[in-house]
């Protein structure tokens, strides 16, 4: 059978589940399909015109340089089809966005047929994805005095491929969907076990809520065939957890518009809401597609005569609603006056949703036009000898005079390109910024890889300090899914100049560490901006932002993201941690003490996390970092003492070498070059000529939280609540429980330590408690199963050379084994302990998962409905977090202990403790 025959052969099999042809991305289908064509008597000829038009990719795919090519053929007559004319081929190439149909449409703008030649430029004045290549290109045409070139020079000058747009219409129509009542996570968009078909966008729209609720959208888009489906969520907060570029890509599949007529399932411009807005993180994912996020407010603090919020019986705050946004609600969005309509009556100010920034995305289809395009300008200007047109809106530039900077505004006001000379920037400015590290993990990779594709990228960019595609997320089960999907995304981002985690060379053992981890250790400088594919992207050295796919693109092709500064929440400690207390209390208690100080209200939410840690190093300071995802913070920031940071550096220094002698460094020898940076840091710190980074003394906080470590008595547990009345309350992180409210009865089903939450000292309490055990009792026996996966192989080394693995070992009934990894996830578990690979396991909820109706306690972080356990008939799953010698205590004793079980069981063991830096950490002000 040849490769059109198999085609469409799966396109059948698709149709079975009700999909439609798969689009093209390899040049050997669309060879054979262009082939079909020139054969005017093929009895496929009219389906491959189809297929050719409307169903192949754009970008930098193989298939697209295929059909740029053909293109250029009718365009030059020297193809004849009658179906594609010469107009509408160059229509065609219009669409494509870049690589192979820009390196075509200069061809013909730069060749010696005049009429072409203007025809050919009239298009690329449309474009904006050209890089270095293509601007070579034009620029040595016009030296050698191409008017052609010229004039194309003068058109991006003028960025009349962004002012000759349609204005954004100035009235949107939208009809209303309550997808969730209370925060809806990206899972819910987007679910993590469904990771496999992301890159696969119609059959990934499938999974998008449920198929009633797709059913819903469909009802409501048929009655009101004017207006935009907005989803909503209920009394809480849009996509929180994680940026999850595929969960914006099924609303806009489901809401949104398609991008192209000649592209299919790429769709733009959805429109969300939430009572409590959009996570910052998916926010970014919205402007990437031209979308519209909305904080609606439609529920408010209830108040008495004095102001003062009423609470209910349980403490918590009422709230009584302020409009409906009920199913099947029809409101106007006025563009032009940034207002929400109910009819005539005027709902809330949409001011933040329609800033001068926000209007250009819409306007261009989306956040990476407006980046290209900026370039584009300056680049032409510059050649030009002039001064660019003022036509996109200007950076947003705030200084306070007199104001020190917190730890994040320094950070930026280093790292930002295009501000105005000499200016100190404040919280709330817009910033082009540039980027340090950069990490692609492997369920969201396969998209990077299209958006990278799609923007017409094809190296990364030399100003990148070093980038890195993981396998941690696929590294349970090495099924069909995971064998077709990462060998060939490893073969992609390895070429693109990504140091990744499996060889496609085969020359060093594939490693599938917690991507969170490896970021952790190649950050080098605590100045550093690091972007990375998921919501943990949160290091404990620099300031790191959990991104989409397509923000993650934009960074390894550009070096650069743009965002605000955001305003940043101090966190300091007093008191004395007691012996019986782990850390990760300690991180359980910020929250619910953040909580009780500011009376309910989340003073993290969308906001950097500021944590004075001190005196704690990188890898344990890390359980802090990672936390703060979950806290809706934007980023983190530790400030560390000197000689902390100079540990956590040396251990970096030492781990990246590790990676350097399994032979993972690249020609760029980008791994040793963090060696030199993080060699060069310590020296900095050492001699004085540049200490830790620390804020100013008269920096200005949104607010100030302090824990007190003194109050921290009993383990504390992270409830998912899965049954409170009030549904918005479910699967929150804000439920912050003392181990006495269990009373030492509350059952569990299987316990989990791994993920990137736990650290080597983790794995020593494990190994430490079960020996505690043996010793009082003379054997150990599980009344639970306990899944303990390492975060990283490294870990596991330095176990083995301590002596700490051996005695996992001897408790464990299942080691893992690179050489026969499993083929399928595990359904049904033993009451026995399982050493599982490294990497991210149940927490990733996409391959092993607990049984359904199970309790599961949990080192992870995710207490997303569904994400670690489902729902049963019998019972609803939940996962609840919790410290390390806590969950491993109850896989013993198959429930949650009480505190004297627990004290008894973790005595004269070394738990993770912190002791508050005494010192005063921050600089004086130089503003």
């Amino acid at each position: 059978m040849n490769i059109y025959k198999d085609y469409i052969k799966e396109i059948e099999e698709r149709k079975t589940q009700g999909l439609h042809p798969k689009p093209i991305d390899g040049a050997e289908l669309l060879s054979e399909i262009i082939t079909q064509i020139k054969d005017s008597g093929n009895a496929d000829r009219s389906d491959s015109l189809k297929f050719f038009i409307y169903n192949t990719l754009p970008g930098t795919t193989s298939a697209a340089g295929v059909k740029a090519k053909f293109l250029k053929e009718i365009i030059l007559g020297e193809s004849i089809v009658e179906e594609i004319s010469p107009a509408f081929a160059f229509e065609l190439l219009s669409h494509m966005k870049g690589g192979p149909s820009i390196e075509v449409l200069l061809d013909l703008a730069l060749g010696n047929d005049p009429a072409v030649a203007q025809e050919a430029a009239a298009v690329l004045k449309t474009q904006v994805f050209l890089y270095e290549a293509d601007t070579n290109r034009l620029k040595e045409a016009f030296n050698s005095g191409n008017e052609i070139a010229k004039e194309i020079l003068e058109s991006y000058a003028k960025a009349e491929f962004f002012t000759k747009l349609p204005e954004v219409a100035e009235e949107i129509k939208v009809v209303t969907f309550i997808a969730g009542e209370g925060d809806i996570s990206t899972d819910l968009l987007s679910p993590g076990n469904q990771a496999h078909s992301r890159s696969d966008r119609e059959l990934h729209g499938k999974c998008m809520i449920t198929p009633e609720a797709q059913e819903e959208i469909k009802a409501l888009q048929a009655q009101h065939p004017d207006a935009s489906v907005m989803l909503i969520a209920e009394k809480g907060t849009m996509g929180v957890g994680s940026s999850r570029m595929s969960g914006v890509n099924n609303v806009a599949l489901w809401t949104g518009k398609q991008a192209s007529p000649y592209v299919p399932f790429v769709n733009i411009a959805p429109i969300v809401g939430g009572t409590n807005g959009i996570s910052p993180i998916f926010l970014t994912t919205v402007d990437v597609t031209g979308g519209i996020g909305v904080d609606l407010k439609n529920w408010v603090k209830k108040v008495d005569e004095n102001g003062n919020p009423i609470r209910n019986e349980n403490g918590d705050i009422v709230l009584e609603e302020a409009y409906s946004v009920a199913t099947g609600t029809v409101l106007t969005i006025n563009t032009k006056e940034k207002k929400l309509y109910n009819g005539d009556k005027e709902l809330i100010d949409l001011t933040k949703s329609f800033t001068p920034q926000k209007m250009e995305f819409i306007k261009a289809g989306g956040s990476y036009a407006i980046v290209f395009g900026k370039k584009l300008q300056t680049f032409a200007a510059q050649l030009l000898g002039i001064e660019a047109p003022a036509v996109f809106a200007p950076s947003k530039e705030i200084s306070h005079e007199g104001q020190g900077l917190t730890a994040v505004e320094k950070i930026f006001n280093r790292n930002a390109v295009g501000t105005t000379p000499g200016k100190v920037l404040h919280a709330g400015s817009d910033v082009r910024v540039e980027v340090n590290i950069v990490g692609s993990q492997d369920t969201t990779g396969l998209m990077t890889s299209q958006e990278l594709e799609s923007m017409a990228a094809t190296v990364i960019s030399p100003i990148v300090d070093g980038a890195y595609q993981s396998g941690c997320h696929t590294a349970s089960v090495w099924d069909k899914k995971a064998q077709a999907n990462i060998p060939k995304l490893m073969k992609f981002m390895n070429e693109f100049g990504l140091i990744t985690a499996r060889d496609p060379k085969g020359e060093y053992h594939a490693m599938t560490d917690v991507i969170h981890k490896v970021l952790n250790d190649i950050t080098v400088d605590e100045w550093a901006i690091i972007i990375g594919g998921d919501s943990h992207t949160r290091m404990s050295k620099g300031v790191a932002f959990g991104a989409d796919s397509g923000t993650v693109a934009l960074a390894l092709a550009t070096g650069e993201a743009s965002m605000p500064i955001p305003e940043s929440v101090k966190v300091t400690f007093k008191g004395n941690m007691k012996e019986h207390m782990d850390f990760r209390d300690v991180v359980h208690a910020t929250q619910a003490q953040m909580l009780k100080q500011f009376g309910g209200e989340n003073v993290f939410q969308g906001r950097i996390i500021e944590v004075h840690i001190g005196t704690l190093p990188a890898d344990q300071a890390f359980t802090f970092t990672d936390w703060t995802a979950e806290m809706k913070a934007k980023a983190s920031i530790n400030i560390s003492e000197d000689n902390t940071l100079i540990e956590s550096l040396e251990i970096a220094k030492g781990r990246i070498q590790i990676m350097i002698d399994k032979g993972m460094d690249n020609h760029n020898k980008v791994l040793q070059g963090l060696i030199d940076k993080a060699n060069k840091r310590i020296a900095e710190i050492r001699s004085g000529e540049k200490p830790a980074l620390t804020p100013d003394a008269n920096a200005k906080y949104y607010a100030e939280v302090v824990v007190d470590l003194d109050v921290i008595v009993e383990p504390m547990i992270a409830d998912p609540d899965v049954n409170n009345d009030d549904v918005s309350k479910r699967y929150t992180h804000d439920t912050i429980r003392d181990l006495s409210y269990y009373g030492g009865e509350k059952k569990v089903d299987l316990g989990f330590v791994g993920s990137c939450m736990v650290h080597k000292g983790d794995l020593k309490i494990v190994s430490q408690m079960l020996r505690n055990i043996e010793k009082q009792q003379g054997k150990v026996e599980f009344s639970a199963p306990l899944v303990v996966a390492a975060p990283t192989y490294n870990i596991i080394d330095e176990l083995k050379a301590e002596g700490d693995w051996e005695l996992l070992e001897k408790y464990s009934a299942f080691e893992f084994d690179d050489n026969a990894p499993k083929g399928e996830a595990r359904v049904e578990y033993k009451n026995v302990m399982y050493l599982e690979r490294p990497g991210c396991n149940l927490c990733m909820g996409n391959q092993e998962k607990a049984a359904k109706g199970d309790t599961v306690l949990a080192t992870s972080t995710r207490l997303f409905q569904g994400r670690v356990v489902e729902d049963s008939e019998r019972k609803k799953g939940e996962s609840l977090l919790a410290s390390t010698p806590v969950v491993v205590l109850s896989a013993i004793i198959g429930r949650i202990p009480n505190i004297d079980e627990y004290k008894a069981a973790v005595e004269g063991i070394d738990l993770t403790t912190f002791v508050p830096s005494i010192k005063e950490l921050t600089s004086t002000s130089a503003h």
